[in-house]
This record gives C-alpha cells, sequence and structure tokens, in this order.
C-alpha cells in the first residue's frame, strides 16, 4: 500500500480511532454502501484525510482485511496447542480462541463478518482469494499432527471438515446483520454440533460418557 507509510506516522491513538471508525462503517454496510464520508465523520477527520493516509476506500478496506486477520491467526498461534492430537478437540480449541477473540475486539469480528459475505463485484475475486489461503490455513490446523485412527471406518475427514465450514457458513449467514451479542450461547451451539459430529464419527472406543 502506497501511502501507508503516512498512516504510521500519526499518533497510535489517533490510528486506532481511524481504525475502529472504518471498521464500524464497513461492518454495518459493506464494502459497496460504506462511504468514505462516512468513515471520515465517524473519526472524527477530513474525507480528504482518509485519502491521504490511504489513497482509496479500495485499499483502505484491503488494509483493514489484513489488520483483522493477523489479529486473529496471531491469536490462533499464540494459544493453540500442537501438541494435541484430536481431531475435535482442535477444532473446539481453535473455536475457543476465536470467540475469546470476539469478545477482545468485537469492531474487528464484526468486520470479518461483513468481509466474509461481501459479495460486491468490485472485491469479490481478491476476498475469494483470500478467503481460499485461509481455508488451507484451517487445513493445516486441523490436519497437521492429528491422530485419524479414532474415526469410524471409511469417514472422509477431509468432508468432515467441509461440513463444519458449511456450519460455518451458515452461523456467519446468521449473523450478517452483525447483532450476534452472546458469543457464550454461539460457542455452545458450535460446540453441540462438533460433539454430535464426533459421536457419530469416532470409534466406540475412543468416546468418553
Amino acid at each position: 500500500m502506497i501511502l501507508i507509510d503516512k498512516f504510521n506516522n500519526i499518533p497510535v491513538e489517533k490510528q486506532n480511532t481511524i481504525i475502529n471508525a472504518a471498521l464500524k462503517v464497513f461492518g454495518k454496510n459493506g464494502y459497496k454502501k460504506a462511504s468514505v464520508n462516512d468513515i471520515a465523520e465517524a473519526a472524527g477527520i477530513s474525507k480528504s484525510m482518509v485519502f491521504h493516509y490511504f489513497g482509496t476506500k479500495r485499499d483502505l478496506y484491503f488494509y483493514l482485511i489484513e489488520l483483522c486477520g493477523n489479529l486473529i491467526v496471531g491469536e490462533v498461534q499464540e494459544k493453540f496447542d500442537p501438541g494435541i492430537t484430536d481431531f475435535f478437540d482442535r477444532i473446539i480449541l481453535t473455536s475457543e480462541i476465536e470467540m475469546a477473540a470476539a469478545k477482545k475486539y468485537p469492531a474487528a469480528m464484526s468486520f470479518l463478518t461483513s468481509f466474509y459475505l461481501e459479495d460486491c463485484e468490485e472485491v469479490k475475486a481478491d476476498i475469494q482469494a483470500i478467503l481460499a489461503k485461509g481455508e488451507g490455513d484451517r487445513q493445516k490446523i486441523a490436519f497437521d499432527g492429528t491422530d485419524f485412527s479414532k474415526f469410524k471406518e471409511g469417514v472422509d475427514v477431509k468432508l468432515v471438515l467441509k461440513m463444519l465450514m458449511w456450519i460455518t457458513d451458515g452461523f456467519v449467514n446468521s449473523t450478517k446483520n452483525n447483532e450476534m451479542q452472546d458469543y457464550d450461547k454461539a460457542y455452545q451451539e458450535i460446540f453441540d454440533c462438533l460433539m454430535l459430529l464426533k459421536k457419530n464419527l469416532y470409534k466406540e472406543e475412543y468416546l468418553k460418557d
């Protein structure tokens, strides 16, 4: 991003004000309907200063995607335990970390939810590329070092992960108006889905009462 050095040179407090304003405007309205005017007003700066720091609305949008993505990835990398070999325990731990991040950074999670559902043609292709890379990262967490012997014979573990992604898609779609507040309830629903799959897909000897 050509102009980002100008943004990085202003005080951190002012950076955070602008970032939070942009996250909220994009998160609420999506890319197409979000206006630089609204972002500037929410941040308490002029519209021209937004362009001065970021160049275009598109550049600002993708700056936020990278920022929030790194934030969540950083949380997962810091708190994930690669020594866990159980497939479902890995998914549960990752979900717990992401839910904790959602509580810690609500504006970022609201923005990422909006980004996940964005269908504006101007940015759609680039978003799909980012999501594809993210899917590769999820597969690495789910599969690297995992003990697959616990699954019943004939279970396609890659298909199981796809099913979990479909569940995630449904969950994200249910929060597309950014009104999801009860993270504990959301986590419990995800946990219940995982336990249902585990009960039906694991060999009996690996199921605990």
